[in-house]
């Protein structure tokens, strides 16, 4: 009889300080001297014609390792997690001062001039930019000729009427008459960097803040 209410006891707290540790109340080091204590007093205290069943001592032993583990696991990603961050800061305070390109259409202007970039998937033998303003009016055109795979620069005089106003572009490429796939690149320059939400956040010269992962490249 001894033994069937210590055990059923040791059993009762074990459940409990499992639930309890993954409620935060108690730590999983708690759980497991508590859970000693009882399996001493169990085996002090067992009827010698009728020994604890040893499955049920095992099984019990591997419910407090499982808490044990899950709660140095958390401790352990924890800390990796940090160590990132602190990682990617360091990082991120060598990428101010530099430019990068953007998967958007947006012209810079700067002193009269606009700039911005493309990326061809392929080697084109015509290349034209069409540029467009706020309202969408096309105000100029760049015919660039063949041009080879990969990223390409161009800038452009930008007319005294719409110098500071909102500019876009298009590119058209051709190779043997068929039209070629292109991506619009915007160049920006990073001011500052920050951790936003765990994440790096590129603050850019024109005010906007963006997350590292919208970068296109690194220039």
């Amino acid at each position: 009889m001894t033994t069937t209410s210590v055990l059923s006891s040791t059993s009762t707290s074990t459940r409990s300080s499992s639930s309890t540790s993954a409620l935060g109340g108690t730590t999983a080091q708690e759980a497991s001297d508590r859970f000693l204590k009882l399996l001493v007093t169990q085996m002090q205290n067992q009827d010698p014609l009728n020994p604890t069943d040893n499955a049920q001592i095992t099984s019990q032993m591997a419910q407090i390792s499982t808490v044990s583990g899950i709660e140095n696991l958390n401790t352990t990603v924890g800390g990796l997690n940090t160590q990132f961050l602190q990682l990617q800061a360091l990082q991120g305070a060598s990428l101010v001062g530099r430019e990068v390109a953007l998967a958007s259409d947006a012209l810079r202007q700067s002193g009269g001039k606009a700039d911005a970039g493309f990326e061809l998937a392929a080697a084109a033998d015509k290349v034209t930019v069409d540029i467009y303003d706020a309202g969408n009016v096309k105000i100029g055109t760049l015919n660039l000729g063949a041009q080879a795979a990969g990223r390409h620069d161009f800038e452009w005089t930008v007319p005294s009427a719409y110098q500071d106003d909102s500019l876009h572009f298009t590119v058209t490429a051709t190779a043997a008459g068929k039209e070629l796939s292109t991506n619009t690149l915007s160049y920006q320059k990073v001011n500052a960097v920050s951790q936003q939400n765990g994440t790096l956040a590129l603050e850019l010269a024109n005010g906007s803040l963006i997350s590292s992962s919208d970068v296109y490249a690194y220039l």
